[in-house]
Parts: C-alpha cells; structure tokens; sequence
C-alpha cells in the first residue's frame, strides 16, 4: 500500500476518533449571565425632578380639553402675532402659492377632505391638537416661547381663516374643546384589541 493510499484510508478513522472525544468531553456548565463590572445602584450625580419642573413639561392638552391652561386668545390678536411669529414659514396669510416653496407647511386652506395639501382646516381631527402641537413646537426657532395667551390668539386666527369659528370668537380653555373640525368625521377610535376583531 502506497503512502497516497494510506492517507486517504486514514482520514474516516481519524474524523471517527475525533467525534469520539467531542461525544465524551464534559461540557461546560451553563452559569447565568451576570454583571461583571459590578455597576453601582447609583452614579451619583443628577438629583429628581422637582414638581415645578415635572409640571414645565406636564403641558399635553387631550381632544376632550383635558390639560388647556388659563388665558384666552381672539382672532384680531392673532393675525397680528402671526405676521411676527408664524409668517417666516407659513406663508403671510398661511396658503400655498404656485410657484412659492414655503419653508413650513401651508396651515389655511379649503375644509373639503380632497383638498390638497393637507391643511388644519380638511386634516386635523381636533382643535386642541393645534393648540397642544404649536404650545409645544412653535415657533421653529425657538419652540416653547408662546405664552399661553398668544398660542389661543394664534389657534382662534388659523381657525378663522380656515373658516371654522367666526371673525368675533374669543378662545379659552371653556371652548376651544367644543369647536367641531370639518375633518373630525374621517377620523375613527382605534377600537381594536389585538385579536381576530383587527380590522
């Protein structure tokens, strides 16, 4: 028998022997996973959030007027904090014009859902969710920085120029909640579960 021969009849034996061992080694036992770096409880900086602090930011207002603070807001005041405040990026009266890109979204437009684009007046399903988003969000450069008066003075003159509440109505925290949205109607509860009812 050649040296060739030999090697190639030697490889099964070897793969054989070789299984054999892995078959009969002991394997390690499995230990749960622990921290090995031994991390402490605390890293001792930062301190808890006062309750003035947590209250800074407990500002979300729900469809129901839950969460709208005092103050009050009319149109005529609005159209003026608008120009100032809004108009950089939504256009002076908040419409898109052929032919101009405006920096923000249009905010005013025609109430009918097939509309386009998309504006507070055929999207939006509550007023509240205007107020909620621009007390928050707005203005982009500087989010945050509205008084609780001037958000309902600027909510009142978008809503009036999308031609939802009239010239002369004066918002609050008693009202803004019962203003109807044209869009309201398209818009349902997500009822579902998670079982065989999923729509």
């Amino acid at each position: 028998m050649n040296k060739k021969t030999a090697l190639i009849l030697s490889c099964p034996v070897m793969l054989l022997l070789m299984s054999l061992k892995t078959a009969f080694t002991p394997m390690q036992v499995q230990r749960p996973l622990m921290d090995s770096l031994k991390r402490p409880a605390k890293f001792g900086f930062g301190r808890p959030a006062s309750a003035r602090e947590i209250a800074a930011w407990d500002i979300d207002v729900r469809p129901d007027g839950k969460g709208l603070p005092a103050g009050q807001g009319d149109v005529k005041r609005g159209r003026i904090l608008y120009v100032q405040k809004c108009a950089m990026c939504h256009g002076t009266d908040g419409t898109e014009k052929p032919g101009i890109k405006l920096l923000g979204n249009a905010l005013v437009g025609d109430t009918l859902a097939s509309s386009k684009p998309k504006t507070i007046g055929n999207y939006w399903p509550y007023a509240t969710t205007l107020f909620d988003y621009m007390r928050r969000a707005m203005p982009y450069n500087l989010p945050g920085s509205l008084s609780n008066e001037e958000v309902y003075s600027i909510t009142a003159y978008l809503l009036n120029a999308n031609k939802i509440i009239k010239a002369d109505v004066v918002l609050d925290a008693k009202n803004l909640y019962k203003v109807v949205m044209p869009a309201k109607k398209l818009f349902i509860m997500d009822d579902r579960k998670g079982g065989p009812e999923v729509k």
